[in-house]
């Protein structure tokens, strides 16, 4: 039976192809599939799939027309076999004890899925590689033990992937899970992210790095400017279907209003100048909305965050101003509107709709640290009857 079935959505990486290949047909765990989907390729991905499907009869190569990431990767979802399922990025590579290690652990502690630490990687024109270590988590007590994604929205803190690890196929199925079809590579693994994590009942997370996340492919979905509105798309689709399940989405609509407002923010910094202002009035939209429908945990933002927040939703056109104001004309021309954006920021500081906005932000995080300090303070009056008894 396969143990590990490894999906590959290939889409002109043939520059780095090889050396990806080479790393999942030399894994130590030898009862894999191995699932490469062509997805229209222009340059020479597909003749190098062909090449290593001709000598591995592990590998199952699909070509098809170009249709983008999700799916593709749903292709490789249903035709997979294996007891778990593995994300190997074309333009990346892994250790050849990876999937061996990562199927250990997970069979051993009956897990619905196990994610590892990685590194991301660039190399010099002389190829040299620099290397970053990326934690999972900023904690080392969340490491190494079984816990209920669940039960645990927190853990949507970490840092966000989907090839780091392993998923039990039987898990993926229960639940349906699988990537958004919106055209090209636009953001879908977010949705199966969260997904895993908002159903997932057995986990777990190693710092033992294994995954190499490359950084200095200039053809990187995460590069293209052109994808103004994906990561919006892709976060109105986590919604759609985490509300099917009204428990689980009241678990974690405030980690998901938190995670949407950090991606909007990484997405106003990398898109072209001339379309912020429209990207920002959509932004504050989303967050108005997230606000007055009680989606939105002001206790999980930063003191900094929920003034962002508060200043974007009641003075949208200067927020624009003063965070994604472009900076064509150079530090000169920021320098002359700076006196003029500053009285205008003092004027609404003092106007009374954002004083009131400020005061529905205030309330309820003033409240939750008042309950989280009661909270510890019974746990202590209990710990100490146990020690008396």
């Amino acid at each position: 039976m396969v143990k590990v079935s490894l999906i590959v959505p290939a889409y002109n990486v043939e520059p780095y192809l090889v050396e990806c290949m080479e790393s999942i047909v030399h894994q130590t765990l030898r009862d894999i599939e191995m699932i490469c989907i062509n997805d229209g390729s222009t340059d020479g991905t597909l003749g190098i799939l062909k090449d290593y499907a001709a000598r591995d009869s592990r590998i199952k190569l699909v070509d098809k027309k170009n249709g983008g990431y999700g799916i593709g990767m749903n292709i490789g979802l249903d035709m997979a076999e294996g007891e778990y399922i593995g994300i190997v990025e074309p333009d990346d590579f892994v250790p050849v004890n990876m999937f061996g290690n990562l199927y250990e652990i997970a069979k051993k502690n009956d897990l619905d899925f196990i994610k590892a630490d990685f590194y991301r990687f660039e190399r010099s024109n002389n190829g040299d590689m620099f290397l970053t270590y990326n934690h999972l988590s900023k904690k080392a007590q969340d490491y190494n033990r079984v816990f209920n994604p669940s039960m645990t929205p927190e853990a949507i803190r970490w840092i966000m992937n989907t090839w780091s690890g392993i998923y039990r196929r039987e898990f993926l199925e229960k639940y349906s899970i699988r990537h958004n079809e919106t055209p090209g590579a636009s953001f879908q693994d977010n949705g199966f992210w969260f997904q895993t994590f908002a159903f997932a009942q057995r986990a777990m997370i190693t710092d033992t790095p294994y995954y190499m996340n490359r950084r200095d492919n200039p053809n990187s979905s995460v590069r293209d400017p052109q994808k103004i509105y994906c990561i919006n798309v892709e976060y109105d689709h986590i919604r759609d279907v985490l509300m099917q399940y009204p428990e689980t989405w009241e678990r974690f609509k405030g980690y998901y209003t938190l995670k949407r407002f950090h991606n909007a923010l990484t997405t106003l910094r990398r898109i072209a100048d001339d379309c912020k202002k429209e990207y920002v009035e959509r932004f504050a939209k989303e967050m108005k909305r997230a606000r007055d429908l009680g989606e939105m945990d002001e206790s999980l933002f930063t003191p900094g965050e929920r003034d962002n927040i508060n200043l974007l939703i009641n003075q949208t056109a200067v927020y624009y101003k003063i965070k994604a104001l472009p900076m064509n004309n150079g530090s000169t021309s920021l320098n002359n509107n700076f006196k003029q954006v500053k009285t205008e920021l003092d004027k609404i500081k003092r106007s009374k709709s954002y004083k009131i906005g400020k005061a529905i932000m205030f309330i309820p995080v003033r409240f939750k640290r008042f309950a989280k300090k009661i909270y510890r303070k019974i746990n202590k009056m209990r710990k100490g009857y146990k020690k008396d008894e």
